[in-house]
C-alpha cells in the first residue's frame, strides 16, 4: 500500500463513499498510525456503540495520573481514550474472528486470557514449554492487558512523534484543521441522533472523564502525529536501482502469473440413516473417493496432454474449471509454490494435490506489473437521501433526480474553479473545502492509482489514453459526481508496490528510533478507572 493509499485509510470514515472498491490481494498489514486515527475516528463519532450509560463520577478519571510516559502525566481519562481506540479498532478489523479469538465482547475483558493460539495469530510472543513439559493453554495475558499495553504504546509513539515535530518546526498541512473541525461536528451530530449530550456519548464509548475537551485534544494530537508521519513516509526517495534491488530481493511480492486450472473434489460424502441422522464415511469410502478424484485429474491431465480442451474435459470429469489472468503469489499455497517455481515453462501443466481436493494445472506466463499507475485528485459530490424506497412507485425518477442534482453541483463546482486559478493548487484548496470523500484532507489527492482499482466510471476517465496532465471533467458514479483533475502518470504499479513497501519499512525504523529510549511508567491507582 502506498503512503498515500495509507493516508488515505486514517481520513476514511464511515458515510464518506470511497470509490475504489478494490485493494492489492495481499495487502499488507496497515501500519500502527493508520490503526491509530481510523480507530480514534471509528470509535467515537461512526461506531455508536453506545454501551449502558451507568452513572459514575468523572472527577477522579480527570484528575487521577495513570501512566507518566518520559516525565509527561497522562490523566485515567486519557489513557481511557487510547485504550478504548485500540479495544475498537480492534472490533473493526477482526469483527468476524472476534468469538474464533476467544473474546466475549460482551464480559469483561479483565477476566479473560488470551489463548496461546490467539496471540500466535495476532503476533504475541509465547515462551516456549520446558522440555517435556506440556505447551500452555492460556497466555496468563487478558485482553484488559492487551488492549492497554497497546494504548501505552501507541501514546509513546505520538507523544515522541509530536516532539520531534516541533523541535524541526513542522508546519502541519490545512488539512489536519479541516479534519479537526469535521469529526468534532461529526461527533456531536452522532450525540444528537442518539439523543443523548456529547458529553454522555463519549462517556458511554469511552469511559468516566472523557469530556468533549479531552477526546478534542487527544484527537489532534492523532492527527497532528498522522501528518507529520505522512511527511516523513513522503519524504523517502528510491532511485530505480533501488526499487529493482527490492524487486529481485522477493520477486514472488510483486510478481503474478496466468494460468488455468481444474478442481475435482476428493471428498467423501455423509449420508443419513432412516431415522435422519447423519452417517460420517468410513475409511474405505474416504479413500475411494480420494482414488476417484485422482484418477480423473490424470485423465483431465493426460487428455490436455494430448491437445484436447481443458475446459471440455473439466465437463465431462465433473471437475470445475476456472482462468486467472492475474494470480498473486500465496505463501504456503500448493499452487502458488508450484506455480511460482523458477523452473515453471509456458504450457507446462500437473496434477497437484491440496488436502481433499485434486488440481489440474497449466502454467501460462510469470511476469510483473509494468503498467503505469496515476495520480488523480477529484472532489465527491453525494447523491442526496431520497424519501421513496426502492421498489415504491417514484423510486427511479427520484433517483434520476438525485443524480441530476448532484452532476449539476459539480459542474458549477468546475465551472468556479476554471474561473479562477485554475491550478492544480486551487482544485486541492475547492476539495478540501468541498468534497466529501475522505481524500478531501489532502486535496481530493489519490496517488499510484493501478487499472483496475476504482469503480469503472472512475477508472475509465483516468486510463484514458488520451488523459494529459491538467485534464479535467465530471464523472458520474455510484456514489455521485466526481470533479476531476488529472494530475499525471506515475511510476509502473510493480514500482510502486516496492517503493509502498520500502517506505514502510524506513517507518517502521523511525518509529522504533523515535521511542528507542522512551520509558513508560505505570499508576495503578490511575489505571484502575480504565476498562
Amino acid at each position: 500500500m502506498s503512503a498515500s493509499r495509507e493516508k488515505q485509510n486514517r481520513q476514511a470514515t464511515a458515510g464518506q463513499a470511497d470509490p475504489k472498491t478494490a485493494r492489492e490481494a495481499q495487502q499488507r498489514k496497515e501500519e500502527k498510525r493508520t490503526n491509530l486515527l481510523y480507530g480514534v475516528i471509528a470509535a467515537a463519532v461512526l461506531i455508536a456503540l453506545i454501551v449502558s450509560l451507568v452513572w459514575r463520577s468523572d472527577l477522579l478519571p480527570k484528575m487521577t495520573t495513570a501512566a507518566t510516559i518520559d516525565g509527561e502525566k497522562y490523566t485515567a481519562a486519557e489513557v481511557g481514550y487510547y485504550y478504548q481506540t485500540a479495544y475498537r479498532n480492534f472490533l473493526n478489523q477482526y469483527s468476524y474472528f472476534t468469538s474464533y479469538l476467544g473474546l466475549n465482547t460482551g464480559a469483561s475483558l479483565k477476566n479473560q486470557e488470551i489463548s496461546t493460539d490467539s496471540a500466535s495469530m495476532l503476533g504475541i510472543e509465547v515462551p516456549e514449554p520446558a522440555e517435556g513439559e506440556e505447551a500452555p493453554v492460556s497466555t496468563g495475558m487478558t485482553w484488559h492487558d492487551y488492549f492497554l499495553d497497546e494504548a501505552l504504546e501507541n501514546m509513546s509513539v505520538i507523544q515522541a512523534a509530536l516532539k520531534a515535530a516541533e523541535a524541526e518546526g513542522f508546519a502541519y498541512p490545512a488539512g489536519v484543521q479541516v479534519q479537526y473541525d469535521d469529526n468534532m461536528a461529526a461527533l456531536k451530530s452522532a450525540a444528537a441522533a442518539s439523543g443523548i449530550s456529547v458529553s454522555q456519548y463519549l462517556k458511554g464509548n469511552f469511559g468516566a472523564g472523557v469530556t468533549e475537551k479531552v477526546y478534542g485534544e487527544q484527537l489532534m494530537r492523532v492527527l497532528r502525529y498522522s501528518a507529520y508521519a505522512d511527511a516523513y513516509q513522503d519524504s523517502q526517495v528510491y532511485s530505480d536501482s533501488d526499487l529493482e534491488a527490492a524487486y529481485n530481493a522477493d520477486r514472488n511480492s510483486y510478481d503474478h502469473v496466468s494460468y488455468e486450472t481444474v478442481s475435482i473434489s476428493g471428498a467423501a460424502e455423509s449420508t443419513t440413516d432412516d431415522e435422519g441422522n447423519t452417517v460420517e464415511p468410513t475409511a474405505e469410502e474416504i479413500a475411494a473417493a480420494k482414488e476417484a478424484a485422482q484418477n480423473a485429474a490424470k485423465a483431465i491431465l493426460e487428455g490436455f496432454e494430448n491437445g484436447e480442451d481443458l475446459e471440455e474435459l473439466a465437463d465431462e470429469h465433473d471437475g470445475t474449471y476456472s482462468e486467472n489472468e492475474n494470480g498473486s503469489y500465496s505463501a504456503g499455497s500448493v499452487m502458488s509454490e508450484w506455480l511460482y517455481d523458477s523452473a515453471r515453462k509456458p504450457g507446462e501443466a500437473a496434477t497437484l494435490e491440496d488436502g481433499t481436493v485434486q488440481y489440474v494445472v497449466v502454467f501460462h506466463d510469470r511476469f510483473r506489473d509494468e503498467n503505469p499507475t496515476i495520480d488523480v485528485r477529484h472532489i465527491l459530490v453525494p447523491l442526496g437521501t431520497g424519501s421513496i424506497a426502492e421498489g415504491e412507485e417514484g423510486y427511479e425518477d427520484e433517483q434520476a433526480q438525485l443524480k441530476a442534482d448532484a452532476h449539476a453541483k459539480a459542474e458549477e463546482l468546475l465551472a468556479q474553479w476554471q474561473s479562477g486559478e485554475a491550478t492544480e493548487d486551487s482544485f486541492a484548496a475547492l476539495a478540501i473545502k468541498e468534497s466529501t470523500d475522505g481524500s478531501k484532507y489532502d486535496g481530493g489527492l489519490y496517488t499510484e492509482v493501478y487499472q483496475g482499482q476504482m469503480v469503472a466510471e472512475f477508472n475509465d476517465w483516468c486510463f484514458d489514453t488520451a488523459r494529459q496532465s491538467g485534464d479535467t471533467g465530471v464523472v458520474d458514479t455510484q456514489y455521485g459526481s466526481h470533479v476531476m483533475y488529472f494530475s499525471g502518470v506515475n511510476r509502473d504499479r510493480w514500482q510502486a508496490q516496492a517503493a509502498s513497501n520500502l517506505r514502510s519499512e524506513a517507518y517502521t525504523a523511525w518509529e522504533e528510533e523515535l521511542t528507542a529510549n522512551s520509558t513508560i511508567q505505570r499508576n495503578e491507582s490511575g489505571l484502575k478507572f480504565i476498562g
